[in-house]
């Protein structure tokens, strides 16, 4: 079993919300860059059922990165942090998986599906990940797309205007995660 600890600096993690409603065209679509997080990739080429993966994401490390006021920035960070994610009660967003299988695509590249348990804003779930891997040297790449509804765990749509802009219930997370290898 190989075992790789993420790197958050050579890794990218971002989430999108979709705006929707009668003003939709006066919002925008924005996008939050994850910025802190802690995880663990355990893979063995020859089972890779014996495998894991666990993700921690500390909530208020998310950062705007779309191009907006700094006026807008400071709102949009605040309301995600005060009212959506409620930081100060729910500090943390955990991903633990309970089950792994790989299909081999070419040598050190799979097609990896993960399935587990996501805990955010005080809810737990069960949640499935399909990824790719990359092994190379002494480094692991897990990527992939997915994406979750906010109101399946308790958290309370954004809205502006009286409910005439909103941001719409699904979430779409891309990530492109890097793993160094660990001594044993």
């Amino acid at each position: 079993m190989i075992r790789y600890t993420l790197d958050p600096a050579a890794s990218r993690f971002t989430v999108q919300a979709f705006v929707s409603g009668m003003l939709s065209g006066l919002g925008h679509s924005p996008i939050f860059a994850i910025r802190e997080f802690t995880g663990e990739l355990r893979f063995a080429p020859d089972s890779p059922g014996e495998g894991s993966f666990r993700l921690t994401v500390k909530t208020d490390s998310l950062a705007v990165t779309d191009s907006v006021s700094p006026k807008d920035r400071d709102e949009i960070v605040s309301r995600m942090r005060q009212e959506v994610l409620e930081t100060a009660t729910y500090p943390e967003i955990v991903f633990q998986s309970t089950q792994m299988t790989a299909d081999k695509i070419a040598d050190g590249w799979y097609r990896l599906q993960l399935a587990g348990e996501l805990r955010l804003h005080g809810v737990m779930k069960p949640h499935k990940l399909d990824t790719q891997l990359r092994l190379a040297d002494d480094q692991a790449r897990l990527s992939g797309q997915c994406t979750l509804l906010q109101s399946a765990y308790r958290i309370k749509p954004v809205t502006a205007l009286a409910g005439m802009i909103q941001l719409k219930d699904e979430l779409k997370f891309d990530f492109d995660l890097v793993g160094q290898k660990q001594a044993e």
